[in-house]
């Protein structure tokens, strides 16, 4: 592979790499906005602590 083969392969995988955090913020922000779901994330979140304080 020669330097500029390198180089486009590196954009490439850079660019993809960002446009899949773009991704996950997009669902992570469609996550926080529904609230039931919201709601079973604390719930379960509440149940999780309770047992790690138990042991």
């Amino acid at each position: 592979m020669n330097r500029s083969e390198a180089i486009r392969m590196a954009l490439v995988d850079s660019a993809s790499r960002l446009s899949r955090r773009q991704q996950i913020a997009v669902e992570v922000a469609a996550l926080e906005a529904d609230e039931v779901d919201r709601k079973e994330m604390l719930e379960v979140a509440s149940l999780m602590e309770s047992l790690r304080a138990q042991g």
